[in-house]
């Protein structure tokens, strides 16, 4: 399984099994209740995991292509390779990834198997972006008898509920044995609910923020007064970062890469976010693009 080329099926295994691996062997074999998170970290522990290295806790999560109707957990889920949602069976991983040597070592993989109830939020979030903008103009100022509504009052998603359990049984399994400082998520966890997860994990979140995301710099000009402290400051322009939070140019062929480092405020999350902006330049056409990426750590360097 460890050198196969392709994707490994049970028939896969059978041919490339030597005298005694026959189809039925194999599949006589998965049929078994085989505790995988146990086998994934005792062969992670033994033979890979090296004390003086420093490993980040990565997530993510993988569509593979499937036919048929009666296949467990058979449903559509969107493919970033095909760029859309295909009829298939997804899987949640988590990975140890080691700073070092730059590989990635799984430690945790389970089906993901939809609820009820995380059906029905994904439809709901669909049928929201799909209504239409409301025409009516809405009275300026805060409508009557509106709350404050704390930030750090988070309920998670039943996504990121599923995604809990995992991560909590993972660290309770490697306990003692590697220290975690950092969960790393790409941009579908890019909010304030993935953030909450985390914490709540006592793990920093590393992940990316829309391209368009509102931020804004501190603000730190003088009191008003009168009124509470103003929070907010000037909201940040991508296109014209001040000078002083430039980290780092270089320069390849005609394309121009700038590395901005700050620390800013989202409306949506309870607290200032570690934000590093890459931004690349086209020399000769002036085209200009940036990423976004965020941590919760505000002493992480960038």
């Amino acid at each position: 399984m460890l050198v196969m080329p392709g994707r490994v099926t049970m028939l896969g295994i059978s041919r490339w099994a030597g005298k005694g691996g026959s189809y039925r062997t194999v599949q006589r074999f998965f049929s078994q209740a085989l505790p995988w998170a146990m086998l994934f970290w005792v062969f992670f522990r033994q033979h890979v995991h090296r004390p003086d290295e420093v490993y980040l806790l990565v997530g993510d999560e993988v569509v593979v292509t499937k036919a048929g109707k009666h296949t467990y957990g058979l449903d559509r889920f969107f493919s970033s390779l095909y760029g859309k949602p295909i009829p298939g069976l997804a899987f949640f991983a988590f990975s140890l990834v080691s700073v070092q040597a730059r590989r990635a070592f799984p430690v945790r993989v389970e089906q993901v198997v939809r609820s009820e109830a995380e059906k029905a939020a994904s439809k709901a979030k669909a049928a929201a972006k799909q209504q239409p903008p409301s025409t009516t103009r809405r009275r300026p100022g805060r409508p009557k008898g509106s709350k404050n509504k704390p930030k750090a009052d988070v309920t998670l998603t039943p996504e990121l509920g599923r995604i809990t359990s995992m991560l909590d049984a993972l660290l309770k399994l490697i306990a003692g044995c590697i220290r975690l400082t950092y969960l790393v998520l790409d941009g579908h966890f890019g909010n304030h609910h993935a953030l909450h997860m985390a914490r709540q994990s006592n793990l920093h979140l590393i992940s990316k923020l829309r391209c368009d995301a509102a931020l804004y710099f501190p603000y730190t000009g003088p009191y008003a007064g009168r009124g509470p402290r103003r929070k907010y400051g000037r909201k940040v322009d991508y296109d014209h970062i001040p000078e002083p939070y430039l980290k780092e140019t270089t320069v390849e062929g005609h394309i121009q890469t700038c590395l901005y480092q700050a620390h800013l405020l989202h409306k949506e999350f309870a607290q200032p976010l570690n934000v590093v902006i890459i931004a690349k330049t086209n020399l000769r056409t002036q085209a200009r693009a940036h990423v976004l990426l965020f941590s919760s750590d505000l002493e992480l360097a960038y």
